[in-house]
């Protein structure tokens, strides 16, 4: 009888582990997607994961939870799930420009590229599909004398050519909508002040001239949440000063807004 309790209470607590993660209905009114890593995370989770006590394994993270509070109350069945984009095995665990490029764009079709799905495959799944890149973005390096698409060196010159032939890409699903953010900032002691300079102007570039336009894609300006215009991830708003994850509460301010732009954009 005891292993048999025992049995129950370990299905109960990983089902539960596992859809906290998510808000999913039999029907929703829009299906949601959230493309991430580790500091998208830290805003999908929120204050969530810091929460002590046997309580918080059954608790929604702070996204999910947010946007089923709104369904509660408005009347409609918003769902949203997460997964790391890409994966890390066998593809690399990288997720910036040229990888987005490279899966989405240069190795396009109906079936996966080293094991992770194309937009031709999460189109057919998905009206809204969210999609970041990691902090180390933010480290761009000056550029080459000559850009090249298919480079994996981190320059804005490369960054600007990869996100064109994504817009290009994106727009072939008009019926979908994509939510894209801007860079993560960095702390100041993991950067330098160039590199930063141009992580900023590239943030600028993709809010003002890439994502400016009225069509399927929208931009959640992260970086102007991070950094208030600035240079750098305040240490405030960090793990600490050689970390540039974010701290809980701050984790939680960004969900809160996110989630508000997720809303935004189901409905616009």
């Amino acid at each position: 009888m005891k292993n048999l309790i025992y049995l129950l209470v370990v299905i109960f607590i990983g089902s539960a582990c596992k859809n906290n993660t998510e808000l999913s209905y039999e029907e929703p009114d829009a299906k949601v997607i959230f493309l991430h890593h580790s500091t998208g995370m830290n805003v999908y989770k929120g204050k969530r994961e810091f929460l002590s006590g046997f309580s918080s394994r059954f608790e929604k993270y702070s996204v999910p939870m947010f946007l089923q509070q709104y369904n509660e109350e408005n009347g409609t069945k918003y769902a949203i799930k997460e997964q790391n984009f890409p994966t890390g095995n066998p593809y690399p665990w990288n997720n910036y420009p040229y990888d987005y490029y490279n899966i989405w764009v240069k190795n396009a079709g109906h079936e996966p590229y080293m094991e992770e799905p194309t937009l031709e495959m999460l189109t057919k799944e998905y009206d809204v599909i969210i999609f970041k890149h990691c902090f180390p973005v933010s480290n761009i390096l000056e550029d080459d004398s000559v850009p090249d698409i298919n480079s994996d060196k981190k320059t804005l010159a490369n960054y600007k050519l990869q996100y064109t032939a994504l817009k290009e890409k994106l727009h072939e699903f008009s019926e979908t909508k994509f939510i894209v953010w801007t860079g993560a900032a960095l702390v100041e002691s993991k950067t330098t002040a160039e590199n930063a300079k141009r992580a900023q102007d590239f943030a600028k570039w993709v809010t003002n001239i890439w994502g400016a336009e009225e069509d399927n894609i929208y931009i959640w300006d992260f970086r102007k949440l991070q950094t208030d215009g600035g240079l750098y991830l305040p240490v405030e708003k960090a793990k600490n000063e050689w970390d540039s994850h974010l701290n809980p509460d701050f984790g939680e301010v960004a969900a809160k807004d996110f989630t508000n732009k997720i809303i935004s954009v189901i409905e616009n």
